[in-house]
C-alpha cells in the first residue's frame, strides 16, 4: 500500500480515553481485511481511500452488531468486496441491510466539513443507495466512528435545490450541515422505514445499446488505462463512462489489465481481445440449450441457423446433415469425442465471396463440479466438403480473453477446420471467422441456458 500503515498494536490507555464514547474499536482482523483488499488494488494512489473503506465497512458491521441488526446485513454485493468495483469506486455502495441499499463515505478528515461523493453513486442507478452514511475512520487509534447519514431523496433535493454540480473528476461537494448527525435515527428508518418511502431511479434496459453506441470509441480509448495510475475521468466523457461503469464485463477486463501491472502478474490480458469482448457484450445472444429439446430460439432463426437431426450410428441423411456425419466420422477417428445426445445447428455465410460453412455442436458434461458444464464443438467448412482457403482463421473468445485461434497448417488441405470449448452455464462464447486483417465475420453470442 502506497501509504506506510502502522504496526497493528494494542490502543494506549491514552488513546482509548481520547476516543469519543460512541467510537467503534477496529480489531486485528479489521486491519488485515483491509490491508488485503487494498494491496489488490492496482492504482497505488487509491489503496488508502480503499483500506479506509475496508475500515468503514467492518466498524458499521460492528456497529449494527452492537445493535441487534447484524442479521440483517448482506455485505456480498457491496462493491469493497469486489476488486474491480473497489478500484473505481470510492466510497462502500450497495451494501444491503434487509431491503434498503446503504452508501458509506469513508473519511479520516472531518475538519473541512465537507462530504464528497462520487458521480457514480447519485446518478447510476445501479449504485445509489437510500441512505449515504459518513462513516470517520480514526486509523492512528485503530477505531471509527458512525458520524452522520443522509438519504438518497434528501441528496437529490440538495442537488436541486442547490444547482450542485459534479466536478472535472465526477464528484459532488456537500456540505456537513446537511447531514443528520445522530446516527440513531438512521437505525429507526432501518426498522421502521417502508421500503418505498425513498423511491430508487430504475435501472434502464437499454444498457447493451449504450456500450454498442460508443464501441468505436471504447476500443481506442480503454487501452489507455493498461497503466493503473490512468483513471476514467482522464480519458472518457461521462457518457462513455457509463457505458462502462455499467458494464461487469469491462470493469473486470479494465481491472484485469491493469494488475498486470504488478510484478508477480504474469501478462496474460492482451489489448488485442478487447474488440471481442464488446461484441460479447453488444451481440444477440443465441441460446444453443434449446438444441437439446429440439428448439431454436429467436436468435438462431433470425440468423438463420437450421437444426440438423440427432447423431446417429450410421447415416442415411441428405446434404448438408450427411456431410455433418461424414465430418464427425472424421473426428471421431481423431478421438474427438461428440455423444449421441449432442445436438447440432449449422449456417451457410460468406466471406469475401467464399461460400463457407458453420457447424455449431452442444452438449451437457456430466461433471464432479459444482456449478454444471457444456461444450461447444465449432466446426468451419466449406460446401461439398470442398477445401479452405489457406488463410482462414478461426477464433472463439469468452468474457474473459481469447480462448483459440485456429487455421489450417501449411500443407493440409483438410476441408474443415474445428475446435472445442467448455465452459459453465453461465459462459458466454463468442465465435469469428476471418480471412484476412479486416475481412471478419462474427456470429451471435453462443450461451447455453437449459431452463429458457
Amino acid at each position: 500500500m502506497n501509504n506506510t500503515s502502522k504496526p497493528i498494536e494494542a490502543i494506549s490507555v491514552i488513546d482509548f480515553d481520547s476516543l469519543p464514547t460512541s467510537a467503534i474499536i477496529l480489531s486485528a482482523d479489521d486491519v488485515n481485511r483491509a490491508l488485503d483488499i487494498s494491496n489488490k488494488v492496482p492504482n497505488e494512489l487509491k489503496q488508502w481511500q480503499v483500506y479506509l473503506n475496508s475500515l468503514a465497512l467492518s466498524a458499521f458491521e460492528n456497529w449494527l452488531g452492537e445493535r441487534g441488526i447484524a442479521k440483517k446485513l448482506n455485505p456480498e454485493k457491496c462493491t469493497i468486496l469486489q476488486h474491480t468495483l473497489a478500484s473505481v469506486i470510492d466510497v462502500v455502495t450497495n451494501l444491503q441491510i434487509g431491503d434498503f441499499k446503504i452508501c458509506l463515505i469513508a473519511t479520516g478528515n472531518l475538519a473541512d466539513e465537507t462530504v464528497i461523493l462520487p458521480r457514480v453513486v447519485i446518478d447510476l442507478p445501479e449504485y445509489v443507495a437510500h441512505f449515504y452514511v459518513v462513516v470517520e475512520v480514526l486509523e492512528e487509534q485503530e477505531a471509527a466512528n458512525i458520524y452522520a447519514f443522509l438519504s438518497y431523496q434528501q441528496i437529490i433535493e440538495r442537488c436541486a435545490s442547490s444547482h450542485l454540480q459534479p466536478d472535472s473528476h465526477w464528484n459532488y461537494h456537500f456540505s456537513m450541515s446537511w447531514f443528520d448527525d445522530n446516527p440513531d435515527n438512521l437505525l429507526l428508518y432501518l426498522r421502521c422505514l417502508e421500503l418505498d418511502a425513498i423511491a430508487l431511479p430504475a435501472i434502464p434496459t437499454n444498457r447493451r445499446e449504450i456500450v454498442s453506441r460508443f464501441e468505436s470509441e471504447l476500443i481506442n480509448l480503454l487501452p489507455q488505462l493498461q497503466s493503473p495510475e490512468r483513471e476514467l475521468w482522464e480519458i472518457l466523457t461521462w457518457e462513455q463512462a457509463i457505458a462502462v461503469l455499467t458494464s461487469p464485463d469491462l470493469l473486470n477486463w479494465i481491472y484485469n489489465l491493469q494488475i498486470q501491472a504488478f510484478p508477480e502478474v504474469k501478462p496474460q490480458l492482451s489489448v488485442s481481445y478487447l474488440p471481442d469482448l464488446l461484441k460479447l457484450i453488444t451481440q444477440p445472444v443465441l441460446n444453443a440449450g434449446r438444441w437439446l429439446w429440439n428448439e431454436l430460439d429467436e436468435v438462431a432463426q433470425d440468423f438463420s441457423w437450421v437444426l440438423l437431426p440427432t447423431l446417429t450410428p450410421t447415416s442415411a441423411m441428405r446434404s448438408p446433415a450427411e456431410e455433418f456425419e461424414i465430418i464427425v466420422a472424421q473426428l471421431r477417428d481423431r478421438k474427438e469425442e461428440i455423444p449421441l445426445e449432442s445436438r447440432a445447428a449449422f449456417k451457410d455465410i460468406a466471406i469475401a465471396g467464399v461460400p463457407l460453412r458453420l457447424y455449431a455442436v452442444t452438449w451437457h458434461l456430466m461433471s464432479e463440479s459444482e456449478k454444471p458444464e457444456w461444450a461447444l464443438l465449432v466446426i468451419l467448412g466449406a460446401p461439398a466438403l470442398n477445401s479452405l482457403p489457406h488463410h482462414l482463421k478461426l477464433r472463439i473468445s469468452d468474457q474473459n480473453n481469447i480462448l483459440v485461434k485456429r487455421g489450417l497448417e501449411i500443407g493440409n488441405n483438410d476441408s474443415y477446420i474445428f475446435t472445442r470449448v467448455v465452459g459453465n452455464w453461465d459462459e458466454k462464447f463468442l465465435v469469428s471467422v476471418s480471412l484476412m486483417d479486416g475481412v471478419e465475420v462474427t456470429l451471435p453470442t453462443f450461451a447455453f441456458d437449459l431452463e429458457r
